[in-house]
Protein backbone atom coordinates (compact mmCIF):
# COMPACT_ATOMS: atom_id res chain seq x y z
CA UNK A 1 0.00 0.00 0.00
CA UNK A 2 2.95 2.45 0.87
CA UNK A 3 4.96 1.57 -2.36
CA UNK A 4 6.91 4.35 -3.17
CA UNK A 5 5.97 6.27 0.12
CA UNK A 6 8.97 6.07 2.24
CA UNK A 7 8.42 6.21 5.90
CA UNK A 8 5.01 4.69 5.58
CA UNK A 9 1.59 6.12 7.01
CA UNK A 10 3.46 8.48 9.26
CA UNK A 11 7.33 9.15 8.68
CA UNK A 12 8.90 11.59 10.98
CA UNK A 13 10.38 13.73 7.90
CA UNK A 14 6.94 14.00 5.96
CA UNK A 15 7.17 17.24 3.91
CA UNK A 16 4.82 18.97 1.26
CA UNK A 17 6.43 16.89 -1.08
CA UNK A 18 5.35 13.82 0.31
CA UNK A 19 1.68 14.69 0.93
CA UNK A 20 1.52 15.65 -3.17
CA UNK A 21 2.99 11.97 -3.67
CA UNK A 22 0.44 10.18 -1.43
CA UNK A 23 -2.24 12.81 -2.99
CA UNK A 24 -1.39 11.45 -6.13
CA UNK A 25 -1.03 7.63 -5.05
CA UNK A 26 -4.19 7.53 -3.75
CA UNK A 27 -8.24 8.38 -3.90
CA UNK A 28 -9.23 8.39 -0.20
CA UNK A 29 -9.38 11.18 1.95
CA UNK A 30 -6.42 12.44 3.85
CA UNK A 31 -6.76 14.03 6.96
CA UNK A 32 -3.75 16.02 8.25
CA UNK A 33 -3.37 15.12 12.31
CA UNK A 34 -1.15 17.73 14.18
CA UNK A 35 -1.05 20.65 12.64
CA UNK A 36 -1.44 23.63 14.79
CA UNK A 37 -0.54 27.04 12.88
CA UNK A 38 -1.93 29.30 10.66
CA UNK A 39 0.96 28.75 7.77
CA UNK A 40 0.54 24.49 7.88
CA UNK A 41 -3.64 25.01 7.58
CA UNK A 42 -3.08 27.29 4.55
CA UNK A 43 -0.52 25.04 2.95
CA UNK A 44 -2.91 21.71 3.53
CA UNK A 45 -5.39 23.69 2.05
CA UNK A 46 -2.98 24.09 -0.98
CA UNK A 47 -1.33 20.97 -1.24
CA UNK A 48 -5.25 19.05 -1.39
CA UNK A 49 -5.65 17.55 2.00
CA UNK A 50 -9.06 16.65 2.75
CA UNK A 51 -9.25 17.66 6.34
CA UNK A 52 -7.00 19.05 9.59
CA UNK A 53 -6.60 17.24 13.01
CA UNK A 54 -5.32 20.32 15.80
CA UNK A 55 -3.42 18.43 18.12
CA UNK A 56 -0.57 18.03 20.29
CA UNK A 57 -0.51 14.09 19.84
CA UNK A 58 -1.50 13.63 23.59
CA UNK A 59 0.79 15.65 24.71
CA UNK A 60 4.17 13.79 23.56
CA UNK A 61 5.29 15.71 20.37
CA UNK A 62 4.39 19.37 21.11
CA UNK A 63 4.03 19.49 24.99
CA UNK A 64 5.61 22.63 25.82
CA UNK A 65 3.72 24.30 22.78
CA UNK A 66 0.61 25.60 22.55
CA UNK A 67 -2.64 23.93 23.88
CA UNK A 68 -4.44 22.46 20.90
CA UNK A 69 -7.17 24.83 22.03
CA UNK A 70 -5.21 27.94 21.61
CA UNK A 71 -4.19 26.72 18.17
CA UNK A 72 -7.56 25.95 17.07
CA UNK A 73 -8.73 29.48 16.34
CA UNK A 74 -5.85 30.29 13.60
CA UNK A 75 -6.43 26.70 12.12
CA UNK A 76 -9.81 27.17 11.58
CA UNK A 77 -9.60 30.63 9.58
CA UNK A 78 -6.62 29.76 7.59
CA UNK A 79 -8.51 26.40 6.68
CA UNK A 80 -11.23 29.05 5.39
CA UNK A 81 -14.49 26.99 5.39
CA UNK A 82 -13.01 24.71 2.40
CA UNK A 83 -11.53 22.00 5.32
CA UNK A 84 -13.02 20.44 7.98
CA UNK A 85 -10.82 21.41 11.35
CA UNK A 86 -11.57 18.54 13.79
CA UNK A 87 -9.38 18.72 17.03
CA UNK A 88 -8.01 16.54 20.39
CA UNK A 89 -5.98 17.42 23.46
CA UNK A 90 -6.86 17.94 26.68
CA UNK A 91 -10.75 18.01 26.93
CA UNK A 92 -12.18 16.49 29.75
CA UNK A 93 -15.59 18.54 30.05
CA UNK A 94 -18.19 19.28 28.16
CA UNK A 95 -17.64 22.88 28.42
CA UNK A 96 -14.54 22.07 26.96
CA UNK A 97 -16.19 20.79 23.61
CA UNK A 98 -18.71 23.49 23.80
CA UNK A 99 -15.73 26.48 23.47
CA UNK A 100 -13.70 24.41 20.34
CA UNK A 101 -17.38 23.64 18.91
CA UNK A 102 -17.87 27.84 19.40
CA UNK A 103 -14.13 28.23 17.36
CA UNK A 104 -15.20 26.78 14.68
CA UNK A 105 -14.32 22.78 15.05
CA UNK A 106 -16.27 20.28 12.96
CA UNK A 107 -15.91 17.42 15.36
CA UNK A 108 -13.92 17.22 19.22
CA UNK A 109 -11.62 14.12 19.94
CA UNK A 110 -11.83 12.66 23.48
CA UNK A 111 -8.31 10.34 24.51
CA UNK A 112 -7.64 9.83 27.91
CA UNK A 113 -11.09 10.44 29.77
CA UNK A 114 -12.47 7.15 27.90
CA UNK A 115 -8.98 5.39 28.60
CA UNK A 116 -9.56 5.73 32.18
CA UNK A 117 -13.15 4.76 32.25
CA UNK A 118 -12.03 1.77 29.95
CA UNK A 119 -9.49 0.78 32.29
CA UNK A 120 -11.30 1.25 35.73
CA UNK A 121 -14.89 -0.15 34.96
CA UNK A 122 -14.68 -1.06 30.82
CA UNK A 123 -17.30 -0.73 28.80
CA UNK A 124 -20.10 0.79 31.61
CA UNK A 125 -17.15 3.50 32.71
CA UNK A 126 -16.89 4.53 28.50
CA UNK A 127 -20.57 4.47 28.54
CA UNK A 128 -20.71 6.89 31.56
CA UNK A 129 -17.85 8.91 30.52
CA UNK A 130 -19.75 9.79 27.35
CA UNK A 131 -23.25 10.36 29.16
CA UNK A 132 -21.28 12.67 31.07
CA UNK A 133 -19.49 14.47 28.28
CA UNK A 134 -23.07 15.04 26.46
CA UNK A 135 -25.20 16.39 29.50
CA UNK A 136 -22.14 18.79 30.27
CA UNK A 137 -22.35 19.84 26.97
CA UNK A 138 -26.43 20.05 26.62
CA UNK A 139 -26.30 22.17 29.98
CA UNK A 140 -23.63 24.73 28.49
CA UNK A 141 -25.52 24.87 24.98
CA UNK A 142 -28.85 25.69 27.07
CA UNK A 143 -27.11 28.17 29.39
CA UNK A 144 -25.62 29.65 26.19
CA UNK A 145 -28.53 29.98 24.41
CA UNK A 146 -28.01 27.57 21.46
CA UNK A 147 -30.30 24.51 21.05
CA UNK A 148 -28.61 22.90 18.64
CA UNK A 149 -24.75 22.63 18.04
CA UNK A 150 -25.14 24.58 14.03
CA UNK A 151 -26.40 27.38 16.50
CA UNK A 152 -22.47 27.39 18.69
CA UNK A 153 -20.45 30.17 16.86
CA UNK A 154 -17.48 31.91 18.29
CA UNK A 155 -19.90 35.38 19.69
CA UNK A 156 -20.40 32.49 23.04
CA UNK A 157 -16.40 32.51 23.80
CA UNK A 158 -14.58 35.83 24.64
CA UNK A 159 -11.45 36.57 22.80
Amino acid sequence: MFTGIEGGMNPPGATWEWVDRLRKLTRMKIVLKGLDTREDARLAREHGVDGIIVSNHGGRATETGRGTIDALGEVVDAAGGQLPVFVDGGFRRGTDIFKALAIGARAVGIGRPYLWALSTFGQAGVERVIEMLRAELQMTMRQCGTPAIRDITRAAVAG
